[in-house]
């Protein structure tokens, strides 16, 4: 939930609109896909936070499913109790940090509730999000273990194809693009929380 980064997935989404020439089609924000709160990680340099508390420990604030960052002090310019893009959002929702089990916890509903009717009524869907609101997105529906979630690295920016079945289960899903690049994206994900 940085309020830095929530803008690039709506950048990120004007681009595939506008590609598609189709910028007019109707779009639904909402705070429930914003990336995952990193509480008083927010801001840091990743290789800076690894050189000062290892490798180890930041892949598990950065990438465990259960285990949370240090907490955000709510009085911190960067908590999302101040930030006003968030005004209309309960305050016992607004986290002082997430673990990745946070995040699947307030993107489900997002799913239930808007996205999956919308499948359902027979439209297609493009969700364009930061990289752990996707994680947490997956985990529900390909019922990624909790321990396999710290290996899924998905690369910023590369569209994916997840095809579902008649019931909405998982069927597949597949990057667009060269697999090279691909690899190289995820790669470049995978090595973010590592010291240089």
């Amino acid at each position: 939930m940085p309020s830095r980064l929530s803008c690039a997935a709506r950048f990120t989404l004007d681009s595939i609109l506008n590609e598609l020439d189709t910028p007019w089609l109707p779009v639904q924000k909402s705070w429930r896909l914003n990336e995952r709160h990193y509480g008083a990680l927010t801001g840091l340099n990743k290789a800076e936070t690894a050189a000062k508390h290892g490798e180890d420990q930041v892949k598990v604030w950065r990438r465990s499913y259960s285990t949370p960052p240090p907490p955000m002090a709510k009085d911190s310019p960067d908590h999302p109790l101040n930030d006003r893009r968030y005004k209309d959002v309960p305050r016992a929702e607004l986290p002082d940090c997430e673990a990745l089990s946070h995040t699947v916890a307030r993107v489900v509903p997002f799913w239930n509730d808007v996205i999956s009717p919308k499948i359902k009524s027979g439209e297609r869907v493009v969700i364009a999000a930061h990289g752990n609101s996707l994680r947490a997105l997956l985990k529900h529906l390909e019922g990624i273990p909790d321990a396999e979630i710290v290996e899924l690295n998905i690369p910023t920016a590369v569209p994916m194809l997840v095809n579902l079945n008649d019931d909405l289960s998982f069927h597949s899903r597949r990057y667009l693009g060269d697999a090279d690049e691909i690899a190289r994206a995820m790669q470049s994900v995978a090595n973010q929380g590592k010291a240089k």
